[in-house]
């Protein structure tokens, strides 16, 4: 039922992703590939991060609540199939995050770079694309090749002594005269067992320290701003075009004065030249934000989002609310693993909860009205993702201190589009931590229970899953084995939490300071330039 599901979401999600691009694709720098590019890339962010509810559901599924198991999930190799089936979901989506990350978006990117040179020819592009592509294949394959050597505890690179002898971390076949070739078919066959599977959670953990990064910068920042933004509101279109024609007014009257020191064929100060420019520039800027005023109260959408106020304001109530819920969760688990658990070199775990969270909580108390839980930690995962592209809308792409692109409607660059999905992968691949410290009971175990009998009497007592529960009688989500293959990570992680909750502290009063957005907020910009997509206004 839940894998009929999550295959029925695909469909939406497809959906969604091509209105989504289309609906902030520049009109005039519009590619077919690199729109099919970023469609898929969203919707492989979309489906990889739906993942996590059908693995907590379906491991909940196996039991009663009295704690027994059904029918048929009473056998062990009905229980390891449903396992395996969902991790080989796994396998195949994060395979396909890698594929993307480390090839084909950075492909499709570097080509319509080298579209924007004049005179090169298709051949030249697809050949100096690859050219730049093949130093993230690189990255991605020592990704791997470190990660099969911290699995099988092999040292960490071996050099090329001979040319019989391969370089990859893995013991040779056992024969003597083995050709290169069976040592490669060697490779492929270590890639596909425990080993490969710890060379896969390695890049991907790795990527997922990138991920930390974006969700500290945009997720913190979205998740603050947006619910404050939908209960503001936008300011009135009407007082914005009264307020825009007064400064034009007053910008016209100020360059006409500076003009007019000129009239007898004086040169102007450098001072002034300076001041007359600017006011030049600035009223081109008010011009234009006079013309995007004058669509804007035509438009239909305009007076539907003024109609729609109420409900908007219900919305941006519900997301704080889930917003405060989620820093709550995040603080008190990073606090408990700051006092319980065993320190640094153990990537601060913990097995069970010691304090009260909130979130694990409610989850908990949903589990007796089915669906509720699994419908709040669904809400809680788009929630996440949604704040992420909300933040990234709002600040654009930067590299550190230089903004690169913006994200505006019908104004994004190919090359803004492939970005933002690329970031929207790393982010999704950090959801899955962020959601297990928000509740690590509940993501560990969904809503499964076992039956302990007493020593002393013959009673029989259901008790929550949790790590005392015998091996046997809880199944662990696949999710927890991925998060935990590699102690440092977590260290990592948990240190990126406690960043995560500082940015949200900071974005969150810095928005309650701000005023009303305008009505056309990041429409029109001084600033504006080829490199962050200049707008078009016909």
């Amino acid at each position: 039922m839940a894998t009929q599901g999550f295959a029925s979401c695909h469909f939406v999600i497809l959906a969604f992703c091509w209105v989504y691009i289309r609906k902030y694709q520049s009109r005039q720098e519009s590619e077919v590939i690199s729109t099919i590019t970023a469609i898929c890339a969203l919707a492989v962010a979309l489906i990889t991060s739906a993942l996590l509810p059908v693995d907590i559901f379906l491991v909940s599924f196996m039991k009663y609540p009295n704690g027994t198991y059904k029918d048929w999930a009473a056998i062990n190799e009905t229980r390891k199939q449903i396992e395996d089936t969902v991790l080989y979901g796994y396998y195949t989506l994060y395979s396909i995050v890698l594929f993307c990350v480390f090839f084909w978006i950075p492909f499709v990117y570097f080509y319509y770079e080298e579209k924007d040179e004049d005179n090169v020819s298709k051949c030249s592009q697809v050949k100096n694309a690859l050219k730049y592509t093949i130093g993230f294949v690189i990255v991605c394959a020592a990704l791997l090749l470190i990660g099969v050597s911290a699995g099988s505890g092999e040292r960490l690179l071996i050099f090329l002594i001979s040319y019989h002898r391969t370089f990859v971390p893995l013991p040779p076949p056992s024969r003597q005269n083995s050709t290169q070739w069976e040592k490669v078919q060697y490779l492929f066959k270590e890639l596909g067992s425990r080993d490969g599977v710890a060379a896969l959670s390695f890049s991907i953990s790795s990527l997922t320290l990138i991920g930390m990064l974006a969700v500290i910068t945009y997720t913190a920042y979205g998740m603050s701003a947006l619910p404050l933004t939908l209960i503001k509101g936008v300011r009135s279109v009407r007082y914005e075009r009264l307020e825009n024609t007064e400064d034009t007014e007053q910008v016209e009257q100020r360059i006409g004065k500076l003009k007019a020191k000129c009239g007898d064929g004086r040169p102007l100060s450098m001072r002034d030249r300076r001041t007359l420019q600017d006011l030049e520039t600035r009223l081109q800027t008010l011009r234009r934000q006079a013309r995007h005023l004058e669509v804007a109260e035509r438009d239909c959408c305009t007076k539907v989002g003024g109609a729609l106020r109420p409900l908007k304001i219900l919305l941006g109530v519900f997301f704080f609310l889930v917003a405060l819920l989620f820093v709550a969760a995040l603080f008190i688990s990073n606090l408990d693993k700051a006092l319980h658990s065993a320190g640094i070199n153990t990537g601060f775990v913990i097995f069970g909860t010691n304090l009260t969270n909130p979130l694990n909580e409610l989850l908990l108390a949903l589990q007796p009205v089915f669906p509720l839980d699994y419908v709040l930690i669904t809400v809680i995962t788009v929630y996440f993702v949604f704040t992420s592209m909300a933040g990234i809308r709002n600040m654009g792409i930067w590299f550190f201190w230089m903004r690169l692109y913006k994200i505006r409607p019908e104004r994004t660059r190919p090359q803004a589009l492939l970005f933002l999905c690329m970031i929207l992968l790393l982010i999704v691949l950090h959801t899955s931590y962020m959601i297990y410290s928000l509740a690590p009971q509940y993501v560990m175990y969904g809503s499964q229970k076992y039956q302990l009998q007493t020593p002393q009497t013959t009673a029989v007592t259901t008790k929550i899953c949790d790590a005392d529960a015998p091996e046997d009688q809880c199944t662990i989500t696949r999710t927890y084995l991925f998060l935990h293959k590699f102690w440092f990570f977590s260290t990592v992680y948990y240190f990126g939490n406690w960043a995560f909750l500082a940015v949200f502290t900071i974005g969150l009063m810095v928005s309650c300071c701000k005023g009303k957005k305008s009505v056309i907020e990041g429409e029109v910009a001084a600033d504006d330039s080829d490199f962050s997509d200049d707008e078009y206004v016909h």
